[in-house]
């Protein structure tokens, strides 16, 4: 039989799950290839979504249309905003989810998906004729025609997992590794590397002393991710637990470094700096008495316990002799054994800003194969990989995010431009704008651009039309109405603020730090008859507006600056430049330009090794 479709997906992790996804909302007859279709966006490491930067990339997913944000709110156990005591640019929201429960969510989504179908074996190699993708193949020989292919991996290409000093062929515990896709890619002229990641043990929650522990409970204000929901309400909410390492644990540890296979040489491939092994982090910060970790439920109806900075791949042995010297941990029981797995990545300079290679066209790849590291960076290629195969197969301009526009924006760029050393995590210190891309307005930044793409429907629309409505509504009216001192100052002594002597602009009593808007207005005459007042989205209309307010002149600064910069990128580079004609710059620069083809001097002066006088060459080049 002969099998055909407009977009191919390999892949069922987070990536390739958004990819089809949105591929078929676009809608594309999308064809998605999984080896198990019970582990749909599997939760391979920590059972959370979000946290630092990385809850920005999930709303931003969600105002593009994409899941993540959707499927999170459905499963959380947990929420918390993070970085409260920040300004905004830094809270970003962060869910401890049901691991099992994820994954299911997640297939009600794709099986319900129109256009999008399922197939369930593993793809050995991509069907290419005149450089340009054609279609996939598989274990059983089926072959799966499509425009466009997007190659979603995860950790599967040759997958190695170590426990000690024994190894096993596989992409995750309990799964076989994927073959065969690697070395296809490296004879076409890939250049194909090794990273290295890895995850801690799974322990059984009946065997922990909480007393011992200190408890983190989730928000009491009810929140989530998807612009759609008012609220998520967490009707049985979780808790996780902080413990932590100590000189004890840290000897034992230093008793199996002779059996690691991370410091003997096992293992080749580079691990990432910012969630290393608790091996690596007794070596590299071999000053420190102890280090953090928190005890994080998998579910509501399991038993079974994440700890989250305990990675490792000490022996077995090693491992839970030193557990058991943890504070909590003393008669610990694990349901399996951390480990390192080793795995096939693509330097990711070999795509262009769409996620399409350069090598092959309408191929695109999409999260860890491009040697990032975690769910939510994973899901946010995916989105953009899906969304531009679906655009070039139709001959339309491709979708591509500004830096100062988002964190998806900001991640895709470092990679095609930076290329990675070590797996790739998305800070909000890799954000020049960061105030401009909060967790709070990704909708008011994305969803326009995605009703224009056909990846939201009116819903969005409206809601966001709502939404700056209604800020617009109390900004307005803290503008225009003055306070007397008799109506507000036994407020601001509540608050510990100065009094007023003379009427006053509410909008200015807003701005002091001390005063919470949503307690503002409910002191303020008149408000009660604002339309946001009466909605139960106050708390989302109250905070933007809140924000807006406070970090007017931040924000408004931060735009000019964005705009200046902007203006780089509108000076595009022909993709024909010949930058070996170039003799006045510097040879690595000749290099690297001809290596990455900058789209825009921008991303030109971004690449590592080009200089400011070899962008003022290259200007001048351009008649600039």
């Amino acid at each position: 039989m002969e099998f055909r479709y407009d977009i191919v997906v390999v892949g069922g992790g987070h990536a390739g799950c958004e990819a089809a996804h949105i591929a078929a909302v676009m809608g594309a007859k999308t064809l998605l290839i999984t080896m198990d279709m019970t582990k749909l966006a599997q939760m391979s490491c920590n059972p959370a979504m979000g946290g630092i930067a990385k809850g920005q990339i999930v709303r931003e997913i969600d105002a593009l249309g994409g899941m993540s944000g959707l499927v999170t709110d459905r499963t959380m156990i947990q929420f918390r905003m993070l970085n409260r005591s920040k300004g905004p640019a830094m809270w970003s929201p962060r869910g401890q989810c049901d691991r099992q429960r994820f994954s299911v969510e997640w297939r009600k989504v794709l099986e319900n998906t129109n256009n999008l179908h399922i197939w369930q074996e593993q793809a050995i190699g991509i069907i290419v004729e005149e450089n340009s993708v054609k279609g996939v193949e598989t274990s059983f020989g089926n072959k799966f025609y499509a425009k466009a292919v997007v190659l979603t991996n995860g950790t599967f290409l040759n997958g190695l997992m170590h426990v000690g000093f024994k190894n096993v062929k596989g992409g995750r515990s309990g799964d076989q590794e994927s073959v065969g896709l690697s070395e296809q890619l490296r004879n076409l002229g890939f250049s194909v590397e090794r990273m290295k990641t890895g995850t801690s043990a799974r322990i059984d929650g009946r065997s922990i002393d909480f007393s011992e522990m200190t408890e983190q409970k989730g928000d009491e204000e009810g929140k989530g991710f998807s612009y759609l929901n008012d609220y998520t309400l967490i009707k049985d909410q979780r808790s996780c637990y902080i413990t932590h390492t100590s000189s004890d644990v840290h000897e034992e540890l230093r008793k199996g470094l002779e059996f690691s296979p991370l410091f003997t040489g096992k293992i080749k491939g580079r691990g990432p700096r910012y969630c290393p092994s608790i091996e690596d982090k007794i070596v590299t910060f071999g000053d420190k008495d102890s280090h953090q970790l928190f005890i994080e439920p998998e579910g509501i109806e399991t038993i079974e316990y994440y700890i989250n900075g305990f990675s490792s791949s000490l022996p077995l042995d090693v491992q839970i002799k030193a557990l058991r010297k943890v504070k909590g941990l003393e008669n610990v029981e694990i349901f399996r054994p951390g480990y390192a797995i080793e795995y096939d990545f693509f330097q990711p300079t070999q795509l262009r800003a769409t996620l399409e290679t350069k090598r092959i066209e309408n191929l695109y790849f999409a999260g860890q194969i491009n040697g990032t590291t975690g769910y939510e960076e994973a899901g946010a290629q995916g989105i953009i990989a899906g969304i531009n195969s679906v655009l070039k197969s139709r001959n339309i301009d491709p979708f591509i995010l500004g830096r100062e526009e988002s964190y998806i924006g900001v991640l895709i760029d470092d990679l095609v431009t930076k290329g990675v050393d070590e797996p790739y995590r998305m800070f909000t210190s890799r954000a020049e704008y960061r105030i401009l891309l909060r967790q709070d307005n990704a909708d008011e930044r994305l969803t326009g651009k995605a009703f224009a793409l056909g990846t939201v429907d009116k819903l969005r629309i409206e809601r966001l039309n709502t939404k700056v409505n209604m800020v617009d509504e109390i900004v307005a009216f803290l503008t225009r109405r003055s306070v007397d001192p008799d109506e507000i100052n036994s407020f601001l002594d509540i608050v510990n603020t100065s009094r007023i002597s003379q009427k006053t602009k509410g909008i200015n009593i807003a701005s002091r730090p001390q005063v919470d808007i949503r307690e503002l207005l409910k002191v303020i005459k008149g408000s009660d008859n604002l339309q946001a007042y009466k909605s139960e989205r106050f708390m989302e209309i109250s905070e933007s507006a809140e924000i807006k307010i406070k970090y007017e002149g931040y924000i408004q600064r931060e735009k000019v600056i964005a705009d200046k910069i902007k203006r780089l990128e509108n000076l595009k580079i022909p993709e024909d430049t010949n930058y070996n004609e170039l003799v006045s710059i510097s040879t690595e620069a000749r290099q690297k330009l001809t290596r990455i083809k900058p789209l825009n001097i921008g991303q030109a002066g971004r690449i590592s090794g080009v200089s400011p006088s070899d962008i003022n060459i290259l200007l001048m080049y351009l008649g600039r």
